[in-house]
């Protein structure tokens, strides 16, 4: 009996190791990507291509190709976590991030042409501080966005914030012991409390997500503890829900275009 269980432990530890060898991230792109649209019945003519550098979906809506950052798919390690990736950068599109931000540069340019660069109001518009602010906004509600369409997938959602945490952090997280972006990631996990509690209790067995356990517990329990913070972050909740399943409607019955994308169009068009 004894070496059979032994016989059986081997094969399973090979048949482990040959997939692990065999799993390539960036050929999971298209399979995983496919899942995510079927299961949430977004345009079905949508196609996906691995690039090098960052991913430019600003031409999604007319070339129906999603690029996805090879360099970001270096922070994944099984399908849950490419799954992460594309939703994620779905995120951006069905929130229509490309083409907001298209138009606040326009804004900016128009603005700030004729000013010399020391002006208030062109240092003000060209802030790194309000660029970083903006983008660690579009960020998180991308990573919202996106697990919303990990739900209906079978990919674990979870997977979002161990893929956030897998990426490079600033020094102060470090010298304060927490995890890499760990505003980018509590976001995700308060989002997933509220509105899918049984995802968050069904757990992720890696490393990286037991750390963020640690860092996230006493938060919770903090908030958990005051009625009136407990008031707050569910109503936050709740118009984070509302405003993601608004954004993906809009997206679906547009057939990909996000209200943004559409009101980028007809400026476009208007001044050409």
């Amino acid at each position: 009996m004894k070496k059979i269980f032994l016989s059986v432990l081997t094969v399973l530890f090979m048949a482990s190791a040959a997939q692990a060898a065999t799993w390539v991230a960036a050929d999971r792109v298209s399979t995983v990507g496919k899942t995510i649209i079927s299961k949430n019945n977004l345009p079905a003519k949508t196609t996906f291509k691995v690039v090098n550098g960052e991913a430019d979906n600003s031409d999604t809506a007319i070339t129906n190709v999603i690029q996805i950052s090879a360099t970001e798919l270096s922070y994944t390690g099984n399908d849950s976590e490419v799954a992460a990736v594309i939703a994620h950068e779905m995120g951006y599109i069905i929130n229509g991030t490309y083409s907001k931000n298209r138009m606040k540069d326009a804004a900016k340019d128009a603005v700030t042409s004729k000013l010399s660069p020391d002006n208030i109001i062109s240092a003000a518009a060209n802030s790194e501080f309000l660029a970083d602010k903006n983008s660690l906004s579009d960020k998180k509600d991308a990573d919202i966005t996106g697990v919303d369409l990990m739900i209906n997938t079978g990919y674990n959602p979870l997977a979002m914030i161990v893929v956030i945490t897998k990426h490079p952090g600033s020094t102060w997280e470090a010298l304060m012991g927490k995890p890499a972006n760990s505003e980018r990631a509590m976001n995700v996990f308060d989002y997933l409390s509220y509105n899918y509690p049984q995802k968050v209790k069904a757990g992720y067995g890696c490393q990286e997500y037991r750390a963020f356990l640690a860092y996230a517990d006493p938060i919770v329990k903090e908030r958990n503890s005051s009625a009136k913070k407990l008031e707050k972050f569910n109503k936050e909740q709740q118009k984070n829900k509302e405003t993601r399943a608004k954004n993906i409607e809009k997206y679906k019955t547009t057939g990909g275009i996000s209200g943004w994308g559409a009101t980028y169009a007809i400026l476009k068009s208007l001044t050409e």
